[in-house]
C-alpha cells in the first residue's frame, strides 16, 4: 500500500525498478515497465484518491514466460478510464498517459476491486526471454 499522494507515485516506481532488477528482469523490460507503473500510480493519486485511503501496486512476473503484470488498484471504482481507443485532445497538455501504457504493454485493461475500487492492469511480453 502506498499512500495517494505524488511522493507514493514516485515511491511506486523506484519500488517496481528495484523489485524488477533483483528478478534480473532485462532493462528493456524494466524500463518499460517503470513507464507504465510511472502512468498508472499517477492516475490512482489524480483520479484514484480517496482522502484517507491508499493505493496498492502488484508486480507478478512469469519468468518462463517472459511476461509481467502491472496492477495499480485505487479506491475510486466510479472513476474508471476511457477504453484505449479514446483520443486525448489534441491542445490539452494531459490525457495522454493511458496512450503511452496501450504502446508500451501488450494489452490492458480495467477490473472492479472490492469493495468499491478499480484495479488497472497491464501485460507487458519481455521479447527476448
Amino acid at each position: 500500500m502506498l499512500p495517494s499522494t505524488r511522493r507514493g507515485a514516485r515511491l511506486a516506481r523506484l519500488l517496481a525498478v528495484t523489485e524488477l532488477r533483483s528478478w534480473d528482469v532485462s532493462q528493456g523490460l524494466t524500463e518499460r515497465a517503470e513507464l507504465v507503473v510511472a502512468e498508472l500510480a499517477a492516475n490512482a493519486v489524480l483520479h484514484g484518491r480517496v482522502p484517507g485511503r491508499c493505493f496498492l501496486l502488484t508486480l507478478a512476473l512469469d519468468p518462463a514466460a517472459g511476461r509481467l503484470r502491472v496492477e495499480v488498484s485505487d479506491a475510486r471504482g466510479d472513476l474508471r478510464p476511457l477504453s484505449s481507443g479514446a483520443e486525448a485532445d489534441p491542445l490539452s497538455t494531459t490525457g495522454r498517459g493511458l496512450s503511452l501504457v496501450a504502446a508500451l504493454a501488450d494489452h490492458w485493461d480495467c477490473v472492479p476491486y472490492p469493495p468499491s475500487g478499480k484495479t488497472v492492469r497491464a501485460d507487458l511480453s519481455d521479447p527476448g526471454a
